[in-house]
């Protein structure tokens, strides 16, 4: 039988793994994808939650996180373009467009 304590573990491993992504990739991508992961690991956590409190309120936030999310994807994949197209990288330590 899979408990609350199995979705939370698995939320505190996706969680884990985006935080490590972030802080050590230096891709623009790859670290959009890791805070894509760390907004699924809080998803995870609010519908475990939800359920266990038979609530629907932590599965109504869950829907707001993925369309901030959704947002957070389009607006930053167009970042990305615009940054490639004028300096013809994506590594984010190579971008010092808002330096003096």
């Amino acid at each position: 039988m899979i408990t609350t304590n199995h979705y939370l573990v698995l939320a505190a491993i996706v969680f884990t793994i985006g935080v490590i992504g972030v802080l050590t990739r230096r891709n623009i991508l790859i670290i959009f994808m890791s805070i894509e992961l760390i907004l699924n690991s809080v998803n995870i956590n609010l519908v475990a939650f939800s359920y266990l409190l038979k609530n629907v309120v932590g599965q109504v936030f869950a829907i707001f996180v993925i369309t901030v999310a959704a947002a957070e994807a389009a607006i930053g994949l167009g970042i990305i373009i615009a940054l490639f197209r004028n300096k013809e990288t994506i590594q984010a330590d190579e971008i010092d467009l808002l330096k003096w």
